[in-house]
């Protein structure tokens, strides 16, 4: 991509950045409640929707001033060409020369995408439809029982064998779609290269019984590759090598190591380049949602996406979700100064949506060096880190609440559960709103002393006491409420995040859609594994890790 077109805001953002500085260093620019006070409809004003779904972002330090100079920055960032380009299907990913078009994915055959590629351009709904077609009918297949095992029994388990985005994004959804109903088949995810992992994936299975998918793009993948072997070991061993093609699919792009393999070319579901790993559930990555929770939920979560996808395309940036919430992370990390936020989801269903979450957001824009190649002159993605409400009451909201250092907290909620219990539903909203609320309010020392007064504690204890009850409040959060999560709902909110980080990566200059970052340690666990094995001399490592190595080894006696 030209850096022309790469880059057409970044030599002109100081004035910018310059100007969120200076209104956060105002006298009282933290004080939230004060916000509240002065403007009764803070919480109308700044909200905002789409359909069902209400992000209320009122709970932060942003005023009037403070949105205009964020929208502001959007402007003299050419966001509205950042967005174009990405939808257009232009290089984007500059540094590994391809468009980001997994909207493509999501937005069916008639959807109009187009992606760059090195030799021109190509309809990329076209080829993803035709993917999306031949995933359905595999689905439908096997749920029929027309596609089964060696022996002819139906499957009743899927484990899919991946790493990253090929393991996070499918595990989340899955387990969304399936934790309060349970699945149509049983699916187990393995990513982790310690064997444990794939043991217990294992445990109490019929090999005649489970279908396997490797989801690798190029089925090279150490970790994921190590535990595909070892999987295919498990059938062989029970049902023998002609088993392995009956009881394999793939999702990769590499036809040649996987015929290598043993799987038949109408059992590999492909994709482009263009669709990045973390950005691949909505492509036959995501073939274990459909056999967990069925296509028709599949689907619905296909169409959720689309329907973010038209919204950030279209609404006005004042208006427009994805945008809002990128503006607001924007204002706590380079405003406020936050290095750190938080991700509740008050749904058990959401149980994985963080950790998903973490790679999104942080591989995406963990990054220190611009779109320019120079290093960047702000600060850029916050660690990320949550779970289950109201898991996460009795752990670490003790440091968001009364820490050194403010948090913020994005809160996720349905208004509607799953299950048949309203009453339990609503403690569970309760304790959402009232953490919200702590946050903001918290607890003065003269509120403490009336309280412990009032409840019969002595001057002494008062004194002493007290100020351990006191809470500083005006620690910023967002609220993202919905009607109900369903499969639509489901695949709106993961579009909703995905378009945050997208649009974060531009205004902080980096490049969202690669992870060189993840390159050096694959590389350096190659060169050391070597030195692993029996009887190897030792190679040349730092002098911590060459000490490490001999004590493992010896550990193991091996010395």
């Amino acid at each position: 991509m030209p850096q022309d077109a790469a880059m057409p805001h970044r030599t002109h953002l100081t004035a910018s950045w310059d100007r969120l500085t200076a209104l956060a260093d105002r006298p009282g620019a933290q004080d939230i409640r004060a916000l509240f006070a002065a403007d009764p409809d803070r919480a109308t004003r700044f909200s905002a929707a789409l359909d069902d779904l209400t992000i209320d972002f009122s709970k932060t330090s942003i005023d009037d001033e403070a949105l205009a100079a964020l929208l502001g920055h959007t402007r003299a960032a050419a966001l509205n060409l950042f967005r174009d380009r990405l939808f257009e299907g232009h290089t984007v990913n500059a540094t590994e020369r391809r468009a980001a078009m997994h909207m493509a994915l999501r937005n069916g055959a008639q959807g109009g995408f187009w992606a760059d590629l090195p030799s021109g351009r190509e309809n990329a709904s076209q080829l993803a439809a035709t993917e999306l077609l031949r995933m359905q009918a595999f689905v439908r297949q096997v749920h029929d029982g027309e596609v089964c095992g060696v022996g002819g029994a139906r499957f009743t388990h899927v484990i899919n064998i991946g790493i990253g985005g090929s393991d996070l994004g499918p595990l989340m959804a899955t387990e969304a779609l399936t934790l309060a109903r349970g699945p149509v088949l049983d699916t187990r995810f393995v990513s982790n290269v310690d064997a444990t992992s794939l043991a217990v994936a294992t445990r109490g299975l019929d090999p005649a019984k489970t279908l396997i998918l490797v989801a690798s793009k190029t089925f090279t993948t150490q970790e994921t590759m190590t535990n595909a072997h070892a999987a295919r070991a498990w059938i062989a061993d029970a049902l023998g090598e002609a088993a392995v093609a009956s009881h394999f699919a793939a999702l990769s792009t590499n036809a040649r190591a996987v015929s290598a393999f043993g799987i038949s070319p109408e059992r590999v579901f492909g994709f482009r380049d263009w669709v990045g790993g973390r950005f691949s559930l909505w492509s036959p990555v995501g073939l274990s949602i459909a056999l967990a929770a069925g296509w028709e939920k599949f689907q619905a979560m296909l169409e959720g996406a689309a329907a973010m996808d038209a919204h950030f395309r279209a609404t006005p940036f004042a208006a427009n979700l994805p945008v809002l919430l990128a503006l607001v992370g924007i204002w706590n990390v380079n405003a406020m100064g936050s290095r750190t936020h938080c991700v509740l989801a008050y749904d058990d269903r959401l149980r994985r949506f963080p950790a998903f979450l973490q790679q999104l957001e942080m591989e995406s824009n963990g990054k220190s060096v611009g779109l320019n190649g120079r290093p960047v002159q702000t600060a850029t993605c916050p660690v990320l880190f949550g779970e289950p409400g109201t898991n996460a009451q009795h752990s670490f909201m003790q440091l968001v609440h009364q820490g050194t250092q403010a948090i913020p907290v994005d809160f996720i909620l349905a208004a509607t559960p799953e299950h048949d219990r309203p009453d339990a539903h609503r403690i569970l909203a309760a304790h959402a709103f009232a953490q919200s609320e702590a946050l903001l309010r918290g607890r003065s020392l003269a509120e403490v002393q009336s309280e412990m007064r009032e409840a019969g504690a002595s001057e002494a204890d008062i004194a002493e006491i007290a100020p351990h009850r006191v809470f500083s409040g005006n620690r910023p959060s967002v609220t993202i409420l919905q009607s109900q999560l369903d499969a639509f709902s489901l695949g709106r909110l993961i579009a909703l995040y995905e378009h945050k980080v997208a649009v974060q990566g531009w205004l902080w200059g980096v490049n969202s859609f690669d992870q060189w970052g993840v390159e050096l340690g694959k590389a350096l666990a190659n060169g050391i594994l070597p030195d692993l094995m029996p009887g190897a001399a030792g190679g040349v490592h730092d002098a911590s890790t060459n000490a490490l190595i001999a004590r493992f080894r010896a550990l193991r006696g091996e010395a």
